[in-house]
């Protein structure tokens, strides 16, 4: 509780201009954290270049927690790629490998159905109803790389928001109170 005081008296004692300044300097931190991201989508072409495995339907060779980096590229998509992939209706993206390729006659596009590596089935039950086949428009990007067990921090923060605002509370004071 003590430090908690300190960082009030912290903040009470700067003047307005401190902490209009203090106020501006986290504002350009969110702002270049939002460029960077913007940036890496325009140089990845996708949508998300960067997601976390949130289950186990991958393993081995993916656990719940990696991040996986994506690319989307004009290349078609072949058989054995790790994709990343939005279903109509459902908004966590889903990460699986492409097990069968479909190349429609008429138009040349490629339909792919994809299957998680420790499940049985492939994931037509998880597709829309009705829907058999992924179209290029459902898949956000190709698997390129991973960083093992680094997602884990966002998904004790999706799991238990109140650890992410206690975070987000302490950056925030933290910035805020800073001389500098």
């Amino acid at each position: 509780m003590g430090w908690i005081r300190e960082q009030i008296d912290s903040i009470k004692s700067l003047n307005f201009r401190q902490l209009v300044t203090q106020a501006v300097s986290l504002g350009m931190i969110v702002t270049s954290a939002l460029i960077i991201w913007k940036g890496l989508m325009c140089i990845t072409g996708s949508e998300s270049p960067v997601v976390v495995v949130l289950s186990g339907s991958m393993e081995p060779g993916f656990k719940r927690g990696d991040i996986l980096f994506l690319h989307m590229s004009k290349d078609p998509i072949r058989a054995g790629e790790i994709v990343v992939f939005n279903v109509d209706g459902r908004e966590i993206p889903i990460v699986h490998r492409v097990i069968k390729v479909h190349e429609r006659q008429d138009t040349g596009e490629v339909d792919v159905l994809t299957k998680g590596d420790n499940n049985f089935g492939d994931d037509r039950l998880l597709y829309a109803h009705g829907q058999l086949w992924l179209q290029r428009h459902h898949i956000m990007g190709r698997a390129v790389g991973f960083l093992p067990y680094v997602g884990w921090v966002t998904i004790i923060m999706t799991e238990k928001p109140i650890i992410k605002y206690i975070l987000i509370g302490a950056l925030g004071l933290l910035v805020i109170t800073s001389k500098e």
